[in-house]
């Protein structure tokens, strides 16, 4: 046998060899991969045995006829004979026809949101009838949109936002004119208002703060927006000024329920004019005596400082006893304005249930400023003052600040400050107040 044909045979062997685990590994790999299959298949199925399977949720659509909700609202109140009168409008409207009007009016020549349109297919829109009625009805009646929504045909959504545009736009189109701090022509008003009806020379009106309940706080601020004395549900609290025909002259809301009046006070902007100069200049006389600064009526709780004139506790002595009587009875004019505020809009007698602070502030000013316009609107309807009750001859005189051209100093504003706190001026303020208020009595 020839060497070389050892050497064919041997390398012959050795390609079967590699050829045999070529294949030997392919089958195996392949084996492992639909067994790796197989087991993947199984856990899949096992997993799918185990889940719950849940339907699928499409978008609900409810046809609203938007067109003919209106057309049912214009019969029933604002047709030429509707079919409820004025004295049902005005109960469920809160104010009369031609003042809700009015404001549909401006709000429709301020916002887009309240006009007329149409959508992406041409289906015709809430008119803006449709959209101040239920913003407005929210307001009257402290429920939710849904409730409107079988007469408006208006969806909870479109509710909310009708609601909010609503108030923010009556902030922006009238605050200037119903939340106006007072002007010298005013405070000469006020002034006489006040001497007439309850005998005060230079009473300004009462003040005095409400809470309104938060619903739905926020859990982080709970603590700082509760306080033990107005039960266990956070707070907001509003300062309010108001005068005899309960008109609020100043509105101060958003500072959290665990503070009191006091605390208040001393972070809102009521006295900010007098102290910059900005104010008016008023002037009165009580027991003969000449003051250069108004006052309001207000509860014990409050500083002794002379633009306050508090009631005498466990008063002792005739004069004393009828002063109280008189105080607390004029004092009476912001608890009645709460009383009316919180009956008109029963959105703000419940609880608040939106989530920010700023929708809130719009809810409560828009609901103070349509108060004060209904009380313009309607005049000596709702209280028993007439215009026409002014005395003729009165103890008090209101000016305009002079005209400086700068700011006053620091200094000077630190010392009108100081003026406005002296505790020595309020109690002869007070000793004054209860000589011109027997006097006054005695005469009549």
């Amino acid at each position: 046998m020839n060497p070389g044909d050892d050497t064919n045979s041997s390398s012959s062997s050795d390609e079967s060899s590699n050829s045999i685990d070529i294949a030997l590994n392919a089958v195996v790999e392949t084996a492992m991969t639909h067994c790796y299959a197989l087991m993947q298949r199984q856990a899949a199925a096992a997993a799918a045995s185990e889940q719950v399977h849940r339907p699928i949720r499409h978008r609900s659509y409810i046809r609203r006829d938007h067109a003919e909700a209106h057309t049912r609202l214009v019969e029933d109140y604002f047709a030429d004979q509707p079919r409820w009168g004025p004295a049902v409008f005005r109960r469920r409207f809160r104010m009369s026809r031609y003042l809700f009007l009015s404001i549909v009016r401006t709000l429709s020549s301020r916002d887009e949101f309240f006009t007329f349109r149409e959508d992406g297919i041409g289906k015709p829109g809430l008119t803006p009838l449709q959209k101040c009625t239920v913003a407005l009805r929210q307001l009257a009646y402290g429920t939710t949109a849904d409730l409107f929504d079988e007469y408006l045909h208006c969806g909870d959504s479109t509710g909310r936002d009708c609601l909010k545009r609503f108030c923010r736009g009556i902030v922006e189109a009238y605050g200037d004119t119903y939340l106006r701090k007072p002007t010298a022509t005013d405070c000469q008003g006020l002034m006489q208002m006040h001497e007439t009806a309850h005998g005060f020379p230079g009473m300004l009106g009462s003040i005095d703060c409400m809470h309104w309940q938060w619903k739905n706080c926020p859990t982080a601020w709970r603590g700082q927006f509760t306080s033990g004395y107005k039960g266990s549900h956070p707070t907001m609290v509003l300062e309010a000024v108001a005068d005899h025909r309960l008109w609020i002259w100043h509105a101060y809301f958003g500072v959290a329920g665990s503070n009191n009046d006091i605390n208040v006070l001393n972070s809102s902007t009521l006295f900010t004019d007098q102290c910059n100069g900005n104010g008016p200049a008023i002037e009165f006389t009580a027991n003969r005596r000449q003051y250069h600064m108004g006052y309001y009526l207000a509860d014990g709780i409050y500083p002794r400082w002379p633009v306050f004139v508090k009631t005498v506790s466990c008063p002792i002595g005739e004069k004393r006893v009828l002063f109280a009587q008189k105080q607390e009875s004029a004092r009476k004019d912001v608890e009645r304005t709460f009383g009316v505020l919180q009956s008109r809009w029963a959105i703000v007698k419940g609880p608040a249930r939106f989530w920010f602070k700023d929708v809130i502030a719009d809810v409560i000013y828009a609901c103070i400023i349509m108060h004060n316009m209904i009380v313009e609107n309607e005049g000596g309807s709702i209280t028993d003052w007439n215009e026409d009750d002014r005395a003729s001859s009165l103890a008090g005189a209101s000016t305009e600040p002079p005209d400086r051209g700068l700011p006053l100093g620091f200094n000077e504003v630190l010392s009108r400050q100081a003026s406005m706190r002296n505790q020595q001026d309020h109690a002869q303020l007070m000793n004054d107040m209860i000589e011109e208020v027997w006097a006054r009595n005695r005469r009549c």
